[in-house]
């Protein structure tokens, strides 16, 4: 039973925090709505951490062979066959059908969203798609994961509107972001392109510098994403953007560490400076939220200023 719970990953559950942001931008954006439903967002938490858990089993599984290449992955237990077909399709099943059927607790669009989290996982892990094996592909499917995880959040608040699609597709590419720079890790910390490959089909056609060229392309359009969105509702959280691209360059830096904690994002709570950053972000664009500045708002007007100098003669 210890290696069926250790395939579920249920230490990973932490990266599941993104579903948090979805309900407070649905908190912040939707008139009227307090205060918070808890108890929802409990429920649409835990039904993600399900659904993750399911897809984890099965990616665990179907990766047993490659996995056999990592220099950490290779003690998992399918690596050595301590776990079964059977067994870890049963497991599947039963954490799949609860998920769903918890999240519909919460309300219908939340057990779509948590539905769609499977069917990625489907299409990420399992033949004759198995988009993991896609260079780009690879990250852009998985990176998907942390846009349904924001609809999760928002749709436990409120399902009468639909969240701005900048946010969203900022979410996503800042996903990817971070999905590109655990490539850029894993691939330094392998070492061997040959062997690399063997681990992950998609290193045949990665290298470093195609990981990093790709990373930066995801930060540059989460902040243009974001900005976009950030201009449309609420301008004064332009001030933080700052900070949220130093916090992208901070990230970057994680994959050229020895042992790097970018390979193993459920332990980026260890990364003491990281979360300094983080909750400095996260008490910035709160303070915000409560602060005009009626100065920046001059950005979005689209008039010209006027700077009441004349032609000379």
């Amino acid at each position: 039973m210890h290696d069926y719970v250790s395939i579920a990953r249920p230490t990973h559950w932490v990266k599941n925090v993104f579903v948090i942001p979805g309900a407070v931008a649905a908190a912040l954006l939707v008139r009227g709505v307090s205060p918070l439903p808890w108890l929802s967002i409990a429920v649409a938490l835990l039904a993600t951490c399900l659904a993750a858990s399911a897809n984890y089993v099965i990616n665990e599984w179907l990766d047993a062979a490659s996995d056999a290449h990592h220099p950490m992955k290779s003690s998992r237990p399918a690596v050595h066959g301590r776990v079964s077909r059977r067994g870890v399709l049963a497991e599947y099943v039963v954490l799949a059908v609860t998920s769903v059927a918890l999240a519909a607790a919460s309300s219908w669009l939340v057990a779509a969203s948590v539905a769609a989290l499977l069917v990625m996982g489907v299409i990420y892990n399992v033949r004759p798609v198995r988009a993991k094996d896609v260079p780009y592909a690879d990250v852009l499917v998985e990176s998907a994961n942390n846009a349904i995880r924001l609809l999760i959040g928002w749709f436990a608040v409120t399902v009468a509107f639909a969240p701005p699609a900048s946010l969203v597709a900022g979410y996503w590419m800042g996903g990817a972001f971070l999905m590109a720079v655990k490539r850029l890790a894993e691939y330094r910390a392998i070492g061997d392109p040959s062997r690399a490959a063997r681990y992950r089909t998609s290193f045949a056609t990665y290298t470093q510098e195609t990981l990093i060229a790709s990373s930066m392309l995801y930060a540059v359009a989460s902040s243009f994403l974001l900005g976009v969105f950030l201009l449309k509702y609420r301008i004064e959280y332009l001030v933080a953007l700052p900070v949220l691209w130093a916090l992208f360059i901070r990230y970057f830096l994680l994959a050229y560490r020895e042992d790097s904690v970018a390979q193993k994002p459920e332990s980026l709570h260890t990364e003491r400076g990281l979360v300094i950053h983080v909750v400095v972000l996260v008490v910035l664009i709160a303070v915000l939220t409560f602060i005009d500045v009626p100065q920046l708002h001059s950005l979005s007007s689209g008039e010209l200023i006027r700077l009441g100098v004349s032609r000379a003669p």
